[in-house]
């Protein structure tokens, strides 16, 4: 069974395969935990509708945990773009060797009855190096953009979902919003009693 979010997409995710990445690790009130990448079937469901790989294409769980590991790797490079820290070696590290494991340009190719085309060449041995090079590549178009500098954390602890922030909006979805606006009117009612 593949698990759907338990969230709209944050804004901007819709259009970012690397924030839509990070953001397949989510933390939800009461200490519940969403990981649409927590299982081989999962990974692949969520490959393929980015397109990175066909819906058959049989992700096992080596493949899985090497995505999983890269997120956590572009988590820590987002965390510290957000905060405006230095980024650890071993997340940049982790990148640069996901973006040099395969050429992402695709290759021309030539139909004898309709001509040229370019396609990306992917054995299915290359479909795990493919998706992380296209993920990482993603993710440091992202961070060196200047959409970059609109990159936030979700406001509404304990969500750690990012978003691309437009205008005054700091949650990622209605429902952290709604729940971020009920913490502080509670709070307000308790502070004057």
């Amino acid at each position: 069974m593949i698990e759907e979010p338990p969230l709209p997409p944050a804004p901007g995710a819709a259009d970012s395969l690397a924030l839509d990445f990070v953001n397949t690790a989510i933390a939800l009130p009461g200490n519940q935990y969403a990981d649409l990448l927590g299982s081989p079937a999962a990974v692949n469901h969520w490959l393929t509708s980015w397109g990175l790989a066909a819906a058959g294409a049989g992700v096992e769980e080596m493949c899985a945990a090497q995505l999983r590991a890269l997120r956590e790797h572009l988590r820590s490079l987002f965390a510290a773009r957000v905060d405006g820290l230095a980024a650890l070696p071993s997340a940049l590290s982790a990148v640069n060797d996901a973006l040099t494991r395969v050429p992402t340009a695709s290759l021309l190719r030539w139909d004898a009855r309709s001509g040229p085309y370019r396609e990306a060449s992917c054995p299915p041995t290359e479909i795990l190096d493919r998706a992380l090079a296209t993920i990482a590549g993603s993710a440091a178009d992202l961070l060196t953009s200047p959409e970059g500098d609109a990159l936030a954390l979700c406001a509404s602890p304990p969500c750690n979902r990012y978003l691309l922030r437009h205008g005054r909006r700091h949650w990622c979805s209605t429902r952290c919003g709604d729940r971020a606006r009920a913490a502080r009117a509670y709070a307000r009612r308790t502070q004057s009693a």
